[in-house]
């Protein structure tokens, strides 16, 4: 059997990142085991393929789970605190999210893999099946041992195709995990109103209710789709929803525009002539005119406007763990230590999705898997130079 002094189970951010700082500031001997057949998939592809890594608003508002303030301590002091593994330039758009100079997420991988080469090896498709005490980890090609082992095996979204679930090897060793919930994803809702729609975008504020109590709102695109709705707000709705019952949304038009303004407009309209269907031609899409007026009724400018600004859509459900970009739930962060350590089984971390942590869209999840991968390798090296 192979010999190592770290075993990080997972090659995606937060692993790679745990890997580099162990690679660059350490001599420490170190494997990442991917069940994958390429390391940072998910990464590869974040913030829509341009990279979207972090955010200037880092405040803990924005996350979710167990042991905030442990959260806020590691992730929520240095936007930029990734620059640390990368070699790139950043910078911020006008919302605070950070993303490569290049806009282009795949080449973070390539950034990471470059300065990995030589310095750890990488087993990709190499899933872990067991891990046996003393830390000898069993895979199809054979056993490794190690001093630490690092589980960076992230969560339900988007799972790795015949990979074991993410939480069985912490389970092994007594760990539970809080309910999950899939996070940042598409919205299934009642289509009856919609079904016209589909593939069409606006801009809209989209407020949220659970058995009609106020949850949140957001601001952005929503894309019309066969299922429901989907885009840039619904995502950034989503992690407020995804655990609730009872939920409608209420989407509202030309959320700049006052309502008396559109009042003013349809009046307008109605003495040119125009037929009733065509009130909101040109104001609005088309078929989203259309499909107002059809559910409000052409004869009432009051309950069009109303209609317009509170155009209600129940949830059925999100598009599931398979479409969800993150985890709403995860190893209990009671049974971990400050220093990302197990509880129960000593030189046992945790970073990343697999733990009950989460974030808001818009780089969040992202900085807590390179923050917290850094982090504990900070203190695995500490801990080696004693």
């Amino acid at each position: 059997m192979k010999k190592y002094d770290v075993a990080i189970v997972g090659g995606g951010a937060s692993g790679l990142a745990c890997a580099v700082m162990l690679a660059e500031n350490s001599n420490l001997s170190t494997v990442i085991l991917e069940a994958g057949e390429r390391i940072g998939k998910k990464l590869a592809s974040t913030g829509n393929g341009q990279g979207n890594i972090s955010n200037l608003d880092l405040d803990i508002k924005h996350y979710f789970g167990g042991n905030t303030h442990l959260v806020e301590r590691i992730a929520c002091v240095n936007p930029y605190a990734a620059e640390r593994i990368f070699d790139c330039i950043f910078s911020a758009d006008e919302r605070g999210r950070i993303y490569p100079a290049g806009r282009q997420a795949s080449a973070l991988c390539d950034n990471l893999l470059r300065r990995l080469a030589g310095k750890v090896e990488i087993l990709l498709s190499t899933p872990v099946k067991n891990i046996e005490s003393g830390f000898v980890l069993e895979t199809e090609k054979g056993k490794i041992t190690a001093d630490y082992v690092v589980m960076c095996t992230g969560g339900s979204a988007q799972p790795v195709a015949k990979s074991i679930s993410p939480y069985a090897l912490a389970e092994k060793f007594g760990h539970t995990h809080t309910e999950l919930y899939p996070s940042l994803v598409q919205i299934k809702t009642d289509t009856a109103h919609i079904k016209t729609l589909r593939g069409i975008r606006a801009d809209c504020e989209i407020c949220a209710y659970s058995d009609g109590k106020f949850i949140k709102s957001t601001r952005g695109d929503v894309i019309f789709t066969e299922y429901g709705i989907s885009g840039n707000a619904v995502f950034a709705l989503s992690p407020y929803i995804t655990d609730k019952r009872g939920v409608t949304v209420s989407l509202a038009f030309l959320p700049d525009i006052a309502e008396d303004i559109i009042s003013d407009n349809l009046k307008k309209r109605r003495k040119a002539g125009c037929n009733g269907s065509e009130l909101l031609s040109g104001t609005l899409h088309n078929q989203i005119g259309r499909a107002i007026i059809a559910r409000s009724g052409a004869e009432n400018d009051e309950k069009i406007v109303k209609t317009l600004k509170n155009f209600v859509l129940s949830v059925k459900e999100t598009l599931g763990f398979a479409y969800a970009q993150v985890t709403r739930g995860g190893i209990k962060m009671t049974e971990i230590t400050d220093e990302l350590e197990s509880k129960l089984v000593k030189n046992l971390f945790f970073a990343g999705e697999v733990l009950d942590v989460d974030g808001d869209c818009g780089g969040y999840n992202l900085q807590w898997a390179f923050t917290s991968g850094m982090y504990i390798a900070e203190n695995l090296i500490k801990r080696a130079k004693k």
